[in-house]
């Protein structure tokens, strides 16, 4: 049983790469990131409530009146990852993009583990997980440091701001993990347990729209009577399959296998995927050469995860 989930925890990692992918071109076919979101999103949970009903898990939503309200609320989490996808992957590379929410999520997987948070039980760090850590951190830095180009070190250079918004996306990602395991633990229905976070996370962004609209932001669509849809592809509205994917996959696998763990092979998934895009130049990215520094950073973030996994 645990081989099952190691194989999800890798496949749900890798599926992000094609959430980026289908959620930028639906932004360009839109003209709206934030509204190519919101309908992702709402595609996830549509689906997630699908899928309760066919298990007969319906009558679990009537459990969370019974449930602590921030156990709900783990969806917040996906809406943030996938607008920072949408915005960080063409502009600043995937190997770059997905480097930095890795190393928000290593940072704050090792914070839930050493102190116990959001319920999950505490673990002093063994040797394996700190050179783990270091060693993603390390390709992390190879990786940025490896963006070849003027024009792609323009891009890269001089943007905090993105790198902040990256690791604080990434960092997210543990926490809607653990936060959806304890609602697991409340309803006992994983598929009602997404349904709720993508529905929270949808709710989330329209409520975004809403107020950048009333500011004048014009976050609405504007694409569309261009017929900005006929350039789409069809895979374009899987973002919403793959995003709900994997979060259905992370919290029920941290408590089979443990939420390090599932942090570490998602990551794999992750990097594996990203490279592969960026080098093919797959889901209409530009392709992107791989560095000796770059694939050197790459292989040492994998090298961090079969540390943190395997010691």
């Amino acid at each position: 049983m645990q081989t099952l989930f190691i194989l999800a925890s890798l496949i749900g990692g890798s599926v992000l790469a094609v959430q980026a992918g289908a959620n930028a071109q639906l932004s360009k076919a839109m003209g709206s990131p934030y509204s190519a979101t919101a309908v992702q999103l709402a595609v996830g949970a549509g689906l997630l409530l699908a899928a309760t009903a066919a298990t007969g898990s319906l009558g679990a939503l009537g459990r969370l009146a019974d449930t602590p309200w921030w156990h709900a609320v783990g969806g917040l989490a996906s809406a943030l990852y996938v607008l920072a996808t949408i915005v960080l992957f063409p502009r600043i590379g995937a190997m770059v993009a997905v480097g930095l929410l890795i190393a928000g999520q290593m940072l704050m997987s090792l914070a839930l583990d050493t102190f116990g948070l959001l319920g999950v039980p505490p673990r002093e760090p063994d040797l394996g997980a700190l050179l783990g850590a270091a060693c993603v951190l390390a390709g992390v830095a190879a990786i940025m440091a490896g963006q070849q180009g003027k024009e792609a070190s323009q891009k890269v250079a001089g943007r905090p701001g993105l790198f902040a918004f990256a690791i604080v996306a990434g960092a997210l990602l543990p926490v809607q993990g653990a936060i959806n395991a304890l609602l697991r633990n409340d309803l006992q229905a994983s598929f009602a347990v997404g349904f709720v976070s993508f529905a929270v996370a949808t709710l989330a962004m329209l409520a975004v729209i809403a107020v950048l609209a009333i500011r004048g932001a014009r976050p609405a669509p504007t694409a569309l009577k261009a017929g900005g849809f006929k350039s789409l592809p069809w895979w374009g509205w899987l973002g919403g399959v793959a995003g709900s994917a994997y979060v259905t996959v992370v919290f029920t696998a941290i408590p089979e296998i443990g939420a390090s763990t599932v942090i570490a092979l998602t990551i794999a998934g992750q990097q594996a995927a990203s490279i592969v895009v960026d080098r093919f130049g797959l889901l209409r990215f530009p392709k992107r050469e791989i560095s000796r520094i770059r694939f050197s950073g790459a292989a040492a973030l994998l090298a961090g995860v079969a540390l943190i996994k395997l010691l």
